[in-house]
């Protein structure tokens, strides 16, 4: 019995691969340094899969930022304004789309479906000239081959490409994207005859789209490109893979119906319903590749549950043709659990990592070909059944809270317009206020302070001092850019979710559990396995101490929501002073679900959760929110209901798409702070440029309800970027004002 691997994590169990770009793109290392720690990264991933037993491996899902920014750089879909030139795109190319430059902005950047990855979404228009700009996908091939390691090189697949891209600017907003399907084709099959020619004898397409709520006009695309490719594919094997969520019938009839493909990738554990379409009729002679490993979290899978559908499916499409899989690629979990020694061994029971998955399917494959491991089995049996029943999972004075929640949509009392009055009495905001949204530049030595408390090498009232002291210079820093609404900059807190899940029962914590957000930024999320509750408040001493530094307001910040939890910490911040609270909300839009008809049931249920948070603050306290980086227009009605005060939002790195829905007549009556510059990129907008931006949202937007700030935290910039990006954005909020005082 065969087995897979959709893809795994690129940046190394200690995240080699982000110290090596960081190093490269500050210009401390040079390419071909980059270049050998990919390398070696890459040699040890495929030799684990191959060591482990598995057959399908899969080559081309290293990427150094993103997969469809490959598929870019492959197709030579380069934007104008980065001046390329033609022939292989080398690094220059590929990291100013990306991050930007010195002279332009970077490409703009967005989540990958419902996940906490993201991509570079492709600008594509009618006058963009394709061509075979890099031969990535060839070369890893390769790579692997002389390593003694057969792989299965993974494309993007074309049609889910180009739906994953946008308009170019200039390009009228109708311009059908499907249409440039003739265009890139033939660099498809190039790419296909160099496989080929490099022994190459399967190939991987993924074509997550298929999963989403296709027009008719969307899955004939999928039927015309793989009908186009099908002689140049004659001789390979073909997968064509699928994750995230349930296929919908008529994409599972065009998925099936493709021409050239033998092979069909399911995830079966988002796609429990797609179980039926296999069962209901299955092409006769074409491989199942089963994903029943969950690619997504990181809880160890029920191997005999696994086991029986596998049993099932086996019994449909026959032993030779049922290859055993992950759900997705393993990308969106962490490493390795071997680096997790002082994890608590209950709950380190319960868990498996990428690698710990990798040796989930071979098991799995193994046993449904008739040799079980019945120790692996055993352990994990009860592995399940302890976290099923252990003590530490529930918590009964959290059960009684939530129950006693119903019955309640836990709205403050008062109109957010009677709101804002109240509010701009108490804090005597200019026009226009400037704030920022959280976290200021984590430096070298901000970094070792934490890491040696946290080993014991130093003092409590040592770390104390340095905090205090840290939070000092960020006061100053921003009182003498002369920025209305203030932040203590987060000096304590490595990573924002991680600072308060360790204050929080019910979360456990990993060493290396990193897991990749976009480029060389990771993030470790702590591990929620039972009931949330707060033994004591967690933000107030830090904000307490940063308001008594300053007589301008200071932000309470605050990750949520959890709701029963960050509604007592909210309170406790208000009883402290803190008049302005901002709760980030970052990931409610990457939580929707992929289909529009679970829509209403999670927006209902997150809207709500928020609003528990805050709904019994008094009117003068001022709550905000962010978010960031995803497409919030379809869900903007949703972001009204949440009731905040001020919402701040992602905005410049989107062209300023969340502006369109204003024009198009959605009436917001809240406080709302459209970025005016993209933090994820080294670039510093001039004055012009930000008040250009500004300018746009008063096209759209009330004076009165206008903030200015960045699109996001600064922790990963430097303060050689941060500070004149920052005064440039308070002289063009300074600019604006002056000017809306003259035209009165």
């Amino acid at each position: 019995m065969a087995s897979h691997i959709v893809g795994y994590p690129r940046m190394g169990p200690k995240r080699e691969l982000k110290f090596a770009l960081e190093s490269f793109w500050d210009g401390k290392s040079s390419a071909e340094d980059l270049q050998k720690v990919s390398a070696d990264l890459r040699s040890s991933i495929w030799k684990q899969m191959s060591d482990a037993g598995i057959k399908y491996i899969p080559s081309n899902t290293f990427a150094y930022y993103d997969q469809v920014l490959d598929t870019t750089a492959m197709l030579g879909a380069v934007p104008a304004r980065y001046n390329w030139n033609g022939g292989e795109i080398g690094f220059d190319t590929y990291f100013s789309m990306a991050r930007g430059n010195a002279s332009v902005p970077a490409m703009e950047m967005t989540k990958w479906f419902d996940t906490n990855y993201h991509y570079i979404v492709p600008e594509l228009g009618p006058d963009v000239k394709f061509s075979y700009a890099s031969h990535k996908a060839v070369t890893e091939y390769k790579e692997a081959k002389g390593l003694g390691v057969e792989t299965v090189p993974v494309l993007v697949g074309p049609v889910s490409y180009l739906l994953l891209s946008k308009p170019s600017k200039g390009v009228e907003k109708t311009f059908s994207l499907l249409s440039l399907l003739p265009k890139i084709l033939p660099i498809y099959k190039e790419v296909i005859a160099e496989l080929k020619a490099a022994g190459a004898s399967w190939i991987q397409f993924d074509e997550p789209m298929l999963v989403m709520d296709l027009e008719s006009h969307k899955l004939q695309a999928f039927t015309e490109a793989y009908s186009e490719l099908e002689s140049t594919l004659s001789g390979l094997n073909v997968l064509v893979e699928t994750y995230f969520a349930d296929i919908p019938a008529e994409a599972f009839k065009t998925l099936t119906g493709l021409k050239g493909v033998t092979a069909y990738g399911f995830d079966l554990i988002r796609g429990t319903k797609t179980l039926d379409l296999i069962k209901g009729g299955f092409p006769e002679g074409k491989y199942l590749f089963a994903g029943v490993v969950d690619g997504r979290n990181i809880w160890a899978n029920d191997l005999a549950g696994s086991l029986t559908i596998l049993t099932e499916l086996e019994s449909i499409v026959g032993k030779d043709k049922l290859v055993v899989s992950t759900s997705c690629s393993l990308l969106h979990t962490a490493v390795d659990l071997i680096n997790e020694p002082k994890l608590d061994k209950e709950i380190k029971s319960w868990l498996a990592f990428a690698a710990q998955k990798v040796v989930e399917v071979d098991a799995l494959a193994k046993a449904l070909a008739g040799h079980k491991d019945e120790a692996f089995f055993s352990a994990n049996a009860a592995a399940q059944a302890s976290r099923k029943t252990s003590p530490r999972v529930t918590n009964e004075a959290v059960q009684k809270a939530a129950a006693a929640l119903k019955g309640s949509d836990h709205r403050r009392a008062t109109n957010v317009s009677a709101r804002l009055d109240a509010q701009q009495k108490k804090l005597n905001l200019p026009i226009l206020p400037t704030t920022t949204i959280g976290s200021f530049p984590q430096t070298i030595e901000l970094r070792k302070v934490r890491r040696e408390y946290k080993a014991k090498k130093i003092s409590e009232e040592e770390y104390v001092n340095a905090i205090r002291e840290e939070i000092s210079k960020v006061v100053k820093i921003q009182e003498e850019l002369d920025i209305d609404v203030l932040v203590h900059g987060e000096p304590e807190r490595n990573d924002m979710v991680e600072y308060f899940g360790e204050q929080l029962s019910g979360f456990a914590f990993t060493a290396n559990g990193w897991v990749q957000s976009y480029g060389s930024r990771c993030v470790k999320p702590p591990i929620i396995y039972g009931d949330v509750s707060r033994p004591k408040a967690m933000t107030v001493f830090w904000s307490s101490m940063a308001q008594s530094m300053t007589a301008r307001p200071m932000k309470g910040m605050l990750t949520g929501p959890i709701a029963l939890a960050i509604k007592d910490e909210v309170e406790d911040l208000e009883k402290a002073g803190i008049n302005v609270i901002q709760i980030d909300e970052a990931a409610l839009r990457e939580g929707l679900p992929l289909r529009k008809a679970e829509h209403a049931f999670y927006l209902d249920w997150a809207v709500h959760s928020f609003r528990i948070t805050n709904c019994g603050v008094q009117d003068t306290t001022q709550i905000h929110t962010h978010m960031c980086y995803s497409n919030f227009n379809d869900i903007i009605h949703s972001i009204i209901d949440m009731d905040a005060d001020v919402i701040t939002i992602e905005n410049s790195r989107s062209d300023e798409k969340l502006l369109s829905v204003f024009r198009e007549g959605v009436k917001y009556g809240a406080g709302i702070g459209p970025g005016v510059y993209d933090i994820h990129s080294p670039r510093i907008p001039s004055t012009d440029e930000i008040a250009d931006r500004i300018n746009k949202m008063l096209a759209v937007l009330e004076t009165n309800i206008l903030w200015v700030n960045p699109d996001c935290g600064l922790k990963t910039r430097k303060y050689t970027e941060v500070k004149p990006a920052l005064q440039n954005m308070v002289a063009a909020a300074k600019l604006l004002r002056t000017q809306l005082a003259s035209a009165k």
